[in-house]
């Protein structure tokens, strides 16, 4: 347990797993007291249980940050439960190396409105709701979920998953600049080929995993706990200089 956090109220969004739920847990061992939300009722409930149990302190709240008026709710709640909000990691997102790899012609409307509306809309959202109520108490800090897909064109047709994320950038440093005069402070995280829930399921493949992993300079993927440990820091006032930033947690990829 750590105290970087301490007395701060952080919400996470896309929290029941993966990114999400590591950085929940990881912001709640710094002292932060934690809203969990997630479109996944019965995850997201045990996602603060455990924070909770393991000497955390955590809510969840039903969230689809696509829906503006959950998004309010959900910050309201933060506001009712704990008395403010510091802190944000808008993490929620939609993905999926099988199921968002379609090229430029082959990608349908629907598809692409879905992805805009989760990945791009929803980052939108939450942050309109948050800002006031941490201008209210002079200052915050955010956290945008990207990707490398936003700092690196796609040759395997992820065109529409690739255009979300690097719209996330777009906002992201256009709103750091905004609110960078009034103490508020907003930046991305980039991360590359992590494991999660998701791309387990992948990896009976053993090619397949032979693949992904060998694309990061580092030679293997991620863990979830590493980027939530970049969240933690960025969150933190030890990254008090620091905003406007997409900050790449890939095992070198983008260096290459």
């Amino acid at each position: 347990m750590g105290d970087r956090l301490e007395g701060k109220v952080a919400l996470v969004t896309g929290a029941a797993s993966g990114i999400g739920r590591a950085s929940a847990v990881t912001l709640a061992s710094e002292g932060a007291k934690v809203v969990v939300t997630d479109v996944d009722d019965q995850d997201g409930e045990e996602a603060a249980h455990d924070i909770c149990q393991a000497g955390g302190d955590a809510i969840f709240q039903p969230l689809d940050v696509a829906d503006a008026t959950q998004v309010e709710t959900a910050v309201r709640r933060s506001i009712d439960h704990y008395g403010r909000l510091d802190c944000a990691h808008n993490n929620a997102g939609t993905e999926g190396p099988v199921e968002s790899s379609r090229g430029t012609l082959e990608t349908t409307e629907a598809e692409w409105d879905r992805l805009m509306a989760i990945n791009l809309k929803g980052i939108w959202l939450c942050m309109r709701s948050e800002i006031p109520r941490m201008l209210e108490q002079n200052g915050g800090a955010i956290v945008n979920s990207a990707s490398i897909s936003s700092l690196v064109g796609s040759t395997s047709g992820f065109v529409a998953y690739s255009a979300s994320k690097s719209g996330i950038l777009g906002l992201t440093r256009s709103a750091a600049l905004e609110f960078a005069p009034r103490n508020i402070r907003i930046n991305a995280i980039c991360p590359g080929y992590i494991t999660t829930p998701l791309w387990e399921k992948y990896f009976d493949d053993e090619a397949v995993e032979k693949r992904v992993t060998g694309l990061q300079p580092i030679g293997r993927m991620g863990t979830a706990e590493e980027v939530a440990e970049a969240v933690a820091w960025l969150l933190s006032d030890a990254a008090s200089l620091v905003t406007g930033v997409a900050f790449p947690l890939d095992g070198g990829f983008t260096a290459q």
